[in-house]
C-alpha cells in the first residue's frame, strides 16, 4: 500500500522556515481545504442561497529545496496544490497523557493562484468564503 495525499486549498499563514542544527531547512504552513456542508444527504445552503462550507485545516511541512521555494514564493491566501504523504506522531506530554498529531510531508507544491492585490501591491480581501 502507498501513502499518498493530494490537497488543494488556501495557505492560512505566511510560511515559516527554520534550519536544524544539521543544516536541514524546514518550512511549515497551514492549508485550508473546503467542501460543501451536508446534512441528511443534501447540501446545506446559507441565508444567501449559497452552499455552506466545511473547512478543515492541515499542517504542511516541506524540506530543503522545496522548503526554500515555499518560503520564497508562497504567502497567506495563496491557492496551492500539495502532493505528499501523511505522517503521524505519538508522544506523552508532561502530564503523562498520550497525544497524537498529524501533518502532511510535502513532496511537491503547485502554485494555483496568488491572492488578489490592490494597485499599490497590497493584499486585498478575496471572494473566498474561507476565513483566515
Amino acid at each position: 500500500m502507498t501513502n499518498i495525499v493530494f490537497l488543494a486549498g488556501n495557505i492560512g499563514n505566511d510560511p515559516e522556515m527554520v534550519n536544524t542544527r544539521g543544516g536541514t531547512k524546514i518550512t511549515d504552513f497551514r492549508l485550508a481545504t473546503s467542501r460543501p456542508k451536508r446534512a441528511d444527504g443534501k447540501v446545506v445552503k446559507g441565508e444567501n442561497g449559497y452552499a455552506e462550507q466545511d473547512t478543515e485545516w492541515h499542517r504542511i511541512k516541506c524540506f530543503n529545496g522545496l522548503a526554500e521555494t515555499v518560503q520564497k514564493h508562497c504567502i497567506k491566501g495563496m491557492k496551492v496544490a500539495v502532493r505528499g504523504r501523511i505522517h503521524y506522531t505519538r508522544w506523552t506530554d508532561n502530564d503523562e497523557i498520550e497525544r497524537f498529531s498529524s501533518e502532511i510531508i510535502a513532496d511537491a507544491i503547485d502554485f494555483l493562484a496568488w491572492p488578489k492585490r490592490d494597485g499599490a501591491g497590497n493584499q486585498t480581501e478575496g471572494t473566498d468564503d474561507i476565513p483566515f
